[in-house]
């Protein structure tokens, strides 16, 4: 009896120490990194981190800022972030030149950018921007768009200037009449609040096919290694915006706990515009994404076809 109790308590003892060198719930690290400066584009991503939903998928996320809004794709086609926060039209840029990246999931289903004005100026339909100044905020990208934009509504001849992210200032000072890529739930609240009326044209409504605005990306080799974490952080991000719908009062005061200095007001009013277009579910629609690339080719965004399935077919799939 003793024997067989000595033998018991060995094996419960060597059962014990692998328990604690190989723990079941062992907590995975993710970096992330946004596109931009954390703003309520993102909720979804803090509300999973305040409410613990990325805690209930064993993982511990940490939130990066990029110094540019090309970094994040760049370092996460690279290995140094697991993800990234980007856009569909980016990221088909991207694809197009070589870089090896995968979709592993969405925040904003539906374009936030638009071509943006100011009311009283003349400017009611497209062709009125025949010949003025239009500014663009991301070369390569939003100027390119414009370019689609003109042929598309037969606006022959307009000056292109690049403003950056001096959107605001640009047209309350009249250097530009109208700016292809400002944002309809910012740049709009805040001209609002400076006492301007903005006026914008919705790309998707004049000829420009519709797009995520905001994706999650990974490089190739992180979406094949770490694909059960991919899986969990796109999980969570379901479930955060499904509470954000359910309750979004709440969900609006867990983005201001985790971003203290975001201004109350306009990200509120952002939040409404917002809140419709975080993305139903994590499953990027194939048809619209391949019609997006083979626009993005026809008009000059890309110069190589880019046949989605290369990108989508992640090994990252939400289960339900």
């Amino acid at each position: 009896m003793k024997k067989n109790l000595k033998i018991f308590m060995v094996i419960m003892l060597a059962s014990l120490a692998l328990l604690v060198a190989h723990p079941l719930c062992a907590t995975e690290k993710l970096a992330v990194m946004l596109d931009w400066f954390p703003n309520i584009d993102h909720l979804p991503i803090y509300v999973a981190q305040q409410e613990g939903l990325f805690a209930d998928e064993g993982l511990e996320v940490t939130i990066l800022t990029p110094s540019s809004t090309t970094d994040a794709l760049k370092l996460a086609a690279s290995g140094n972030v697991d993800i990234a926060v980007s856009y569909e039209p980016q990221v088909i840029i991207g694809a197009s030149a070589g870089l090896q990246i995968r979709v592993v999931g969405r925040l904003v289903e539906h374009p936030l950018s638009v071509l943006l004005f100011m009311k009283g100026k003349g400017i009611e339909v497209p062709a009125d921007l025949e010949g003025k100044k239009i500014g663009y905020t991301v070369p390569g990208m939003m100027d390119v768009l414009m370019e689609a934009f003109a042929k598309i509504n037969g606006i022959k001849a307009y000056e292109p200037i690049n403003v950056g992210f001096a959107i605001v200032q640009s047209l309350v000072a009249g250097k530009v009449d109208a700016i292809m890529g400002p944002y309809k739930n910012y740049e709009t609240v805040e001209l609002e609040e400076k006492g301007y009326h903005a006026g914008h044209f919705e790309l998707n409504e004049w000829g420009i096919p519709d797009y995520d605005e905001l994706v999650f990306i990974s490089g190739e080799r992180t979406a094949k290694e770490r694909a059960e974490a991919l899986k969990g952080f796109a999980r969570a991000i379901d479930r955060a915006v499904w509470q954000t719908r359910k309750d979004p009062g709440k969900a609006l005061e867990s983005y201001f706990v985790a971003v203290p200095e975001a201004p109350r007001d306009l990200e509120s009013k952002a939040f409404e515009i917002t809140r419709p277009l975080y993305a139903h579910s994590q499953v990027c629609d194939r048809e619209k994404w391949q019609k997006f690339s083979d626009f993005a080719l026809r008009y000059g965004l890309i110069e190589k076809r880019v046949d989605v399935t290369t990108i989508l077919d992640a090994p990252v799939k939400i289960q339900d």
